[in-house]
């Protein structure tokens, strides 16, 4: 409007108008002088008009019946261009809006003229048209006459004009009504008029209207009035009019002014009152007509359906629903009824297509659909018109496929088909069209032979009619085949895409209840029908694009059901679509590639079922199927509940046809085909594969979004499936079908978020897998519950797990479960999961190591090697690098679990590993013992607390030991079950590890859980390994497993039981040795004293050298032991023992501990406890005194046992060895310091008994070698030391002890003596035979040939035995006892044996031996003997000394042949220093001694001067074998006392005299004999030793001479002179002898008579004398 009202537009305007008028003046100056005088005064008018007005187009406005005159007047003159002018001129006035009402009145009657002379008839349109459009000044009749003017010219002959004045009409008609929506919108804000008025309210008057409404009024109640054939009220002047065009304005302004309807009463009034009556009257004849019935059959003709008219009553039904539909409800259920009748098979073709159309059109409204629901169907007693509708189009697309389709005759020529009645197929199938040689198939519906093809009619969602639109059509059109079908296929998927999207919409808003019934009505009313036809159609469906639209609309119909709850509709929508992939049951046939399909198989497979029978084959449209199902659960999964079940079930037919195999993760992955021939996959679904594991790996990650009720159906669907699953899979090793273990593994994985509410059925049904038969089903039930696990506790939960411990004791609860399952594999699954928990959480597991390490420690022994292997890496891992982590009390289950390890009997390895891991695991307690003692404490107060809260009694084991402690037993205890497994390596190990860890780390513990250590621990298990020692098998083992050669002394059971006695005995004593400090001031050490020596008695006598030398060992070792030392006597600093100085590790001792932590216990250290706060304990000595007796007991039951000999010897016969006997002698001088207060002769006896004993056993000759290098060597055997050195400390004890002991001298000689015996007579073992060790065989090679027993070379120690025994009494020859006891009678007596042998001794230095210590013994004894001779106690000493001298002086034995000669003389230098000894020591003191025994000496002297050479010597040696040294000895001896000046008592002389007289009577007759030899002999000279003995004679007599003459002269008595001299004649008689030797002899022994040669004195001299 601006535009013109511009000042330049104005301008332009009057010189427009100026020039218009000049122009048509112009025109009209020859033939119509008033109009052009009319135009000139228009021209000054105009002018005029200008220049007086500011508002120029107002003025103009107001004149504008002037100003327009010319150009009426022009247009009167009928002439073309004047006519054209002024019309031109009139329209520029119009459009500028200066034209007033009544210059319109006389317009239009101008135009009306104009028409009637039927002139420019375009241009009066167009005139028509600018008026009525620029502007509002036409009102009434003016506008009446000027539509009326339109519809005439809408009528004429002429084609342009006719189309323009149907054009100009239908804009007129909305220019009417337009410009009362115009004055509506003016009078809004003015008056509120009522929105909606009921149609049937009484009519209002019309002139309440106001103008423009009343226009319109008036103009649609006339267009009705037409159509009807009724003359118009308002429209006077109309010739003729048309229905078509009648409804077709109808129409338009139905549909474009609904509002004018909805808020005028009186236009609602029209509709109700005139329109719908009259579309049901003009409906009749199609309602009516039946296509095929014979007319001749009803009485009045049926009026056929008219297209055009049948075609536009739809479209203004169409509009009436859309628009009025509120105002209209009980004709709206009538027209939808018709429209459903129009669907009819008998109903022409082209009115089926039509009435397709218009209910398509209301298809894309859901909202109306909605309304005729809650207006129809959800009212009693209401036709069900929206059902009607769905089911309507489900029964016409059914009967399109059943009933050929028969249109008019047209149809089937332009098919050109000869038989209407059949399918259109042959050559002329319009589906086929060839494309380069190639076949192309089009999209089609085919069902039973039925052909179809689909054709594109419309874009989704828009309906878009074909037939509906045909206005201009008047005959009906041709309708091509399969077009009905593709619009009544289009109706449904916009119906369901309508329906759910306004649902949808409308549920994300909120939700009332009122609208919740009438969306659950809509579903339940069209379900059924769309399911029946949709179904039928995916059925048909050949094209990929269709199937897609069908399965979506069955997905989308499902997904809606299911969020709305309807659980029917839903599974029966899902149920369509598992159906239609078609592999549900078995009876479903599959289509066969070869058929008639246009289905392409993609692939062929075994279906899955028991026993399968044939095979099956998926088409792509399967596959499509499959697609949509996977589409369904991954984005409607929450809605799905129940049918899960059929969904899952489905999918995994076709994994299982596709065979895709599940991989990590649960995702499934194409795999090797399924086991069968019969697999055939082509390239097109090869393809596919990745796409669709994809997918499906996508719909289990969506269930993450399900709530947990969905997530629940989840679950329990692919549970129930994997049941049936394992079902199938029972009885056969086939592949089993593993979809619903692999996706229940997936949904877990990615459910983690909220594992807690679906682990429960979740890992309980992959338990029940993992115990399946089916090794395959079974294996992948383990790894998805190890994947599950082992997920959930890498997972990053919100409370993180460590705060969260219930949650991760859930989470670890089904690997302990897997515990009970026997199957290996699964075992090797839990325990491989276990590994990997220990890499990557064992930081973090807390309270799940119970159950982790219960997991490892219930591998049984019959598990197999790998699984115990795998096991106990785990453990391993846990030892060395998770025990500071986790909660102490656990550390027992960690013990248990080591120590159930070494008891696996599959694999010694693993059994010795472990004892080193519990050595590891017991450094760690020692390490961290204050932290695990303080934490154990807190735990075990909180456990006290709950349990007096529950009122039940606190059970752990060992209790009431303290916690820490309970711990160190719990590990002392398994090593000890270790120390008797049957196995020696492990027997070995433990034992040492026990005592070890004991030894190293029992300073740690109370001291009153030593009690629980000795007694429960230790001596239980002594108990057990000499139960096991003594009842082992002998029987030989051959070798140990394998190649593993066993050396001999370990090749019986027996022999390796005997290892480990030793091992523990050994253990034992030294741990009572080591701790005996803390074992003492408990209650019971006596008790515990008396088992260990029991125990050590036991192994002592066992019958196994090994034992019993070891026995001894520790029986050595424990009485070592020191008491404490006294507060009084500590030294100041440690003593220097040679102990380790302890080290104090750090500084451990905690304030909480009275224990310092110390490596080792030293004298130091103890030193260091007593003198800390603790008092120092003192022992009471009695109690000491009472062990140390009890220790000599055993003592002594082991000696005198072990040394008994057998009653009976055979191979077996079991004999001590000499270690065992040595140690065990060794034993006794440490004891007896302990015992010498109380030890008294019983004792000594006992103890003689028992060495006795010992030194007489032999040994076997393969040992001696070893005992005795040779035999030569006189050494003493360690034995032999060992009892001599006992009796060493006795005597020394003797020696320094009281008065009282000294009684056990005689005792201990006797002992000695009792030995010193063994070196001429050795002692007998028993029965035994012995050999002499000389020559005992000992041949190395036969080892094992049965031994021969050797008796020792006691020599030597028979030697030493006297040496003592001289050292002895050279000591103890005064006491009284010794004296009492006769002890110097006994040594002599003794004494007597080896010299009387003298020659014949085994060993020459025994007998030269005795000889000397007899000479120290009686050096010592004599003057000893001579004190108390009066006493009489050494009476009988006397004899048994002579009888010595006599057997030794004149021994019978004879010397060796070979002899030297200066053995000889040494030999007769030992018997000279006997006769001095007589000469010094016995002879002077004859007054003190026994005259028989002097007597006896004298005699001796006397044979020994002459008697004493040997028979043997030959003659050459004579000279030197005679003892002439001994002889001379002897000989003066003699003399000396027989001449000896002191003689004291008469007795003494006389023995003197008469030993002379015998000595000379003696010569006498030898000489006496010699003459008379010689003289018989004649030349040949005598025997060698008879010259000897001459020889000597002659000696003796010149030394008795010279010792005569030496002599006092008044101590010879007379006779002897007389007897001397009396030789002389014989010595002369000799003279003759023819020996040089004897001559010479003879020349000395005469040379002294010279002395005799005197004169004769007188004989009164001797008279008076």
């Amino acid at each position: 409007m601006s535009g013109t009202n511009s000042p330049e537009a104005v301008k332009k305007l009057l010189e427009n108008m100026q020039s218009d008028l000049r122009a048509l003046s112009l025109e009209c100056k020859k033939k119509f002088p008033p109009v052009k005088e009319a135009a000139e005064s228009g021209i000054i008018k105009v002018k005029t008009i200008a220049a007086r007005n500011t508002e120029i187009l107002a003025a103009l406005k107001e004149n504008s019946s002037e100003v327009v005159q010319p150009f009426l007047m022009g247009c009167g003159t009928k002439e073309p261009k004047i006519t054209q002018l002024c019309l031109a001129a009139i329209q520029r006035l119009m459009s500028h809006e200066v034209v007033s009402e009544t210059a319109a009145g006389n317009i239009i009657n101008m135009l009306w003229q104009l028409m009637e002379n039927s002139l420019e008839e375009l241009k009066l349109l167009q005139t028509v048209l600018v008026l009525l459009t620029t502007n509002t000044v036409v009102h009434d009749e003016a506008l009446s006459k000027a539509i009326v003017l339109c519809f005439r010219l809408h009528f004429t002959k002429d084609n342009i004009t006719n189309n323009t004045a149907a054009a100009t009409v239908r804009q007129v008609v909305t220019v009417v009504f337009e410009r009362m929506v115009a004055e509506d919108e003016r009078h809004r804000d003015i008056i509120e008029q009522p929105v909606l008025v009921q149609g049937n309210s009484n009519r209002r008057s019309v002139s309440a209207l106001k103008p423009c409404a009343k226009d319109a009024y008036m103009l649609f109640q006339d267009l009705c009035q037409l159509v009807n054939a009724d003359a118009p009220y308002w429209l006077v002047g109309m010739t003729e009019m048309t229905r078509t065009f009648g409804l077709e304005l109808l129409e338009s302004v139905l549909n474009d002014f609904p509002q004018v309807f909805l808020q005028h009463q009186e236009f609602s009034f029209l509709l109700k009152e005139r329109v719908c009556p009259l579309v049901i009257k003009l409906f009749s004849p199609n309602i009516k007509f039946r296509q095929g019935s014979s007319t001749s059959s009803s009485p009045a003709p049926v009026e056929k359906p008219y297209f055009p008219i049948c075609m536009r009553l739809l479209r203004v039904v169409s509009v009436l629903i859309k628009q009025f539909y509120s105002l209209l409800v009980t004709e709206c259920e009538i027209f939808l009824s018709l429209l459903v009748k129009f669907l009819d098979a008998d109903k022409p073709q082209w009115l089926r297509a039509v009435a397709v159309e218009s209910i398509h059109r209301l298809c894309v409204q859901p909202q109306l659909l909605r309304s005729f629901c809650q207006s129809y169907d959800m009212k009693q007693h209401s036709t069900k018109v929206f059902r009607d509708i769905v089911n309507a189009l489900g029964s016409f697309i059914q009967s399109l496929f059943l009933v050929p389709p028969t249109g008019n005759p047209a149809t089937v020529n332009q098919a050109g088909n000869s038989n209407p009645g059949g399918p259109v197929s042959a050559p002329a199938n319009s589906g086929m069209l060839g494309i380069g040689g190639g076949v192309t198939l089009l999209p089609a519906f085919e069902y039973r032979g039925t052909w179809i093809p689909i054709l594109t009619v419309t874009v989704q969602g828009s309906a878009k009619a074909t037939y509906l639109e045909m206005l201009d059509k008047v005959e009906p059109p041709t309708i091509p085949e399969g077009y009905a079908m593709s619009v009544a296929f289009h109706c449904l998927l916009d119906l369901v895409r309508g329906i759910t999207s306004m649902i949808e919409g409308e549920l994300g808003e909120v939700e009332i209840e009122f609208s919740r019934a009438v969306w659950e009505e809509m579903v339940n009313a069209c379900w059924c029908g769309l399911l029946a036809a949709l179904s039928l159609l995916l059925d048909a469906s050949t094209d990929e694009a269709a199937t897609e639209n069908i399965l979506k609309a069955e997905l989308t119909m499902a997904a809606l059901c299911g969020r709305l709850g309807l659980v029917t509709s839903r599974d029966a929508f899902i149920t369509a679509i598992c159906k239609a992939y078609s592999i549900q049951g078995q009876s479903v046939t599959m289509i066969s590639p070869s058929s008639e399909s246009h289905q392409q198989v993609v692939a062929v497979g075994q279906p899955l079922a028991v026993q399968p029978q044939g095979t099956v084959m998926l088409t792509s449209k399967n596959i499509q199927c499959m697609r949509t199902l996977l589409n369904l659960a991954h984005c409607h999964g929450a809605v799905l509940g129940t049918s899960w079940q059929l969904v899952l079930a489905t999918l995994q037919h076709l994994v299982w046809i596709l065979g895709l195999k599940p991989s990590s993760g649960g995702a499934l992955k194409p795999g090797r085909a399924v086991e069968g021939p019969s697999t055939v996959l082509t390239t097109a679904v090869m393809t596919d594969l990745p796409v669709i594991s994809n997918i499906l790996s996508r719909l289990f990650e969506s269930s993450q979004y399900l709530d947990d009720v969905s997530l629940h159906h989840l679950i329990n669907a692919l549970c129930s499936l994997s049941l049936e699953a394992m079902d199938m899979a029972y009885g056969n090793n086939k592949e089993p079908s593993l979809f619903a273990v692999a996706k229940l593994l997936e949904t877990g994985l990615v459910n983690m978020h909220r594992i807690e509410i679906l682990w429960r059925p979740l890992t309980g049904h992959l338990l029940e897998v993992c115990q399946h038969p089916n090794s395959r089903m079974r294996e992948w039930g383990a790894e998805a519950l190890t994947s599950l696990i082992k997920a959930g506790l890498t997972f990053n939960h919100d409370p993180p797990l460590s705060q969260n411990q219930r949650l991760q004791l859930l989470l670890l609860n089904p690997l302990k479960e897997m515990s009970s399952i026997n199957h290996p594999d699964i075992r090797l699954k839990q325990l491989e999961c276990v590994l990997q928990i220990l890499q990557s959480q064992g930081d973090s597991l807390g309270p799940g190591w119970p159950l982790v390490l219960g997991v490892m420690g219930a591998i049984r022994n019959d598990q197999g090697e790998s699984l115990i292997r795998t096991a106990f890496q785990c453990l391993q891992l846990v030892v060395t690098d998770f025990l500071p982590t986790m909660p102490c009390t656990c550390l027992q289950i960690v013990v248990d679990v080591a120590g159930s390890f070494g008891l696996h009997n599959q694999e010694l390895n693993i059994s010795l590993t472990s004892i080193g891991l519990l050595w590891n695991i017991s450094d760690y307690f020692f390490q961290r013992g204050e932290t695990i003692e303080k934490e154990l404490d807190k735990e075990e107060a909180a456990q006290q607390k709950q349990a007096e809260e529950k009122g039940v009694v606190l059970n752990r084991p060992f209790h009431p030991a303290p916690p820490f402690d309970c711990l160190w037993l719990c590990l002392y205890a398994k090593l000890g079950e270790l120390c008797v497994d049957p196995r020696p390596a492990v027997r070995k190990s433990a034992g040492q590890t026990l005592f070890s860890t004991i030894g190293a780390h029992g300073t740690l513990l109370q001291h009153s859980t030593w009690h629980t250590v000795i007694w429960k621990v230790l001596f239980h298990l002594l108990d057990r390994v000499r139960e096991s020692s003594t009842t082992a098998d002998k029987e030989k083992i051959e070798s140990g497993g394998g190649n593993i050669l066993i050396h001999h002394s370990r090749d019986t059971a027996e022999k390796q039981w005997a290892e480990t006695w030793v091992l523990t005995l050994a253990g034992v004593a030294r741990i009572f040795n080591t701790r005996r400090y803390l074992l003492q001031p408990l209650g019971d050490f006596p008790r515990a004293w008396d088992v260990l020596l029991d125990h050590i008695q036991s192994a002592a006598l066992s019958k196994n050298n090994e034992v019993s030398l070891a026995a001894l060992k520790s029986f050595q070792e424990i009485l070592q032991i020191v008491s404490p030392v006294r507060d009084s006597d500590k030294p100041e600093t440690p003593p220097a023992v040679n102990v380790p100085v302890p080290v104090l590790i750090g500084s451990i001792s905690g304030p909480g501990l009275n224990r310092p932590f110390i490596r080792t216990d030293s004298i130091g250290e103890r030193l260091r406890r007593y003198s800390g706060s603790e008092p120092p304990i003192v022992t009471d000595e009695l109690e000491d005194l009472n062990l140390w007796w009890a220790a000599w007991n055993t003592w002594y039951r082991i000696g005198s046992e072990s040394t008994k000999p057998p009653i009976t010897f055979d191979k077996l016969t079991f004999i001590p060895s000499q270690p065992f006997l040595t140690a065990l002698i060794q034993i006794f001088p440490a004891l007896y310091q302990h015992i010498k207060t109380g030890f008294n002769m019983d004792d000594l006896q006992k103890l003689g008994v028992i060495l006795h004993s010992a030194v007489s056993v032999p040994i076997s000759s393969d040992a001696s070698p070893f005992i005795l290098p040779s035999y030569t060597e006189a050494v003493l055997t360690s034995l032999q030391e060992a009892v001599l050195t006992a009796l060493d400390v006795l005597q020394k004890a003797i020696c320094v002890g009281p008065e009282n002991m000294q009684i056990m001298y005689p005792a201990i000689f006797d002992q000695l003596l009792a030995f010193v015996e063994f070196s001429c007579k050795p002692p007998q073992y028993g029965q035994l035979e012995t050999k002499h060790i000389a020559n005992a065989k000992y041949n190395q090679i036969q080892l094992f040939a049965p031994a021969e027993w050797v008796a020792l070379n006691y020599v030597p120690f028979a030697e030493r035995s006297l040496e003592v025994v001289v050292d002895l009494y050279q000591k103890t020859a005064c006491h009284k006892a010794v004296v009492n006891e006769k002890v110097l009678q006994n040594i002599i007596k003794t004494l007597r044996v080896p010299l009387s042998l003298k020659y014949s001794c085994p060993s020459e230095s025994t007998w030269k031996l005795a000889v000397s210590s007899l000479l120290k013994v009686l050096s010592i004894g004599l003057p000893v003997a001579r004190q108390h001779a009066s006493s009489g106690k050494f009476d009988s000493m006397w004899p048994e000394l002579a009888n010595t001298f006599e057997d030794f002086l004149f021994t019978k034995s004879i010397p060796p042949d070979n002899l030297s000669i200066q053995e000889f003389q040494r030999n007769e230098s030992i018997d000279v220093e006997v006769v001095q000894l007589i000469s010094t020591e016995i002879l002077p003191y004859a007054n003190f001694i026994p005259k028989e025994f002097v007597g006896q000496i004298m005699t001796m002297l006397n044979k020994g001067s002459i008697h004493s050479q040997s028979s043997s010597f030959t003659e050459a040696e004579i000279d030197i074998r005679l003892r002439e040294e001994f002889s001379k000895m002897c000989f003066e001896t003699l003399l000396q006392f027989s001449f000896s000046n002191k003689v004291t008592t008469p007795q003494e002389g006389y023995i003197s005299r008469m030993a002379l007289s015998v000595l000379l009577k003696r010569s006498q007759d030898v000489l006496h004999r010699y003459i008379e030899d010689e003289r018989l002999s004649g030349k040949c000279p005598l025997p060698r030793q008879q010259v000897t003995e001459i020889i000597f004679v002659l000696k003796a007599v010149s030394t008795l001479i010279d010792s005569l003459k030496k002599t006092q002269p008044e101590n010879v008595d007379g006779n002897t002179w007389a007897q001397v001299i009396a030789l002389y004649p014989t010595l002369v008689e000799c003279i003759t002898c023819s020996s040089s030797e004897v001559c010479s002899a003879l020349k000395e022994a005469l040379v002294p008579f010279k002395d005799f040669m005197q004169p004769p004195a007188s004989k009164v001299q001797n008279g008076e004398s």
